[in-house]
């Protein structure tokens, strides 16, 4: 029917709370049938979500797509089958009962992809919360707890040159919005 060696990505549906067991079971019965061929890859999209607890900010990672794993595989003999037996599989989304697995558009797969990226790099586009020449406070990495001015603001990266002087002296450092805030 189609070539052998086409892959698709598929939306394995698991147990919600479930599904980085459930990406890490497919890959060890894959890996253990030696079917790594047929399965190139098995993504829980999660998405960076900062909270603050005790005046720390924690970053968590949240599944973004609670009851849903990715899958790129050639669905072929046996896999189906295999990945629908796995503990915690509901099975694929989009199939008929005895159905085939339905494969996801490009489009669709790029969408996702392209939200696990936007996601990873960013938080928040709508504004740019510091400028240059303001006051900001270190909250995390080495520097915590030093005080300095902005210098320059990297929009794109999210990043802040900061000034800090650091016993006496004026020492530039690279910081991300999330380990500064206004004083």
């Amino acid at each position: 029917m189609t070539d052998n060696n086409l892959k698709k990505w598929y939306v394995v549906r698991a147990v919600s709370g479930q599904e980085n067991k459930v990406k890490a079971y497919i890959e060890t019965e894959i890996s253990r049938l030696g079917m790594g061929d047929h399965v190139s890859q098995v993504l829980v999209p999660t998405e960076k979500v900062v909270t603050v607890k005790d005046g720390k900010k924690l970053i968590k990672e949240k599944v973004y797509f609670p009851g849903y794993v990715m899958i790129e595989a050639n669905l072929i003999g046996e896999i189906p089958h295999i990945i629908k037996s796995v503990t915690s599989v509901i099975g694929f989304l989009g199939e008929t009962k005895g159905g085939e697995p339905v494969p996801l558009r490009l489009s669709e797969v790029n969408r996702m992809l392209g939200k696990v990226d936007e996601l990873a790099v960013n938080t928040d586009t709508h504004a740019i919360p510091f400028n240059i020449g303001e006051t900001i406070k270190v909250i995390d990495g080495p520097f915590n707890g030093f005080n300095g001015t902005v210098e320059k603001i990297n929009e794109e990266k999210r990043k802040l040159e900061v000034m800090v002087k650091i016993f006496g002296r004026k020492t530039p450092l690279e910081l991300s919005f999330m380990q500064v805030e206004k004083v």
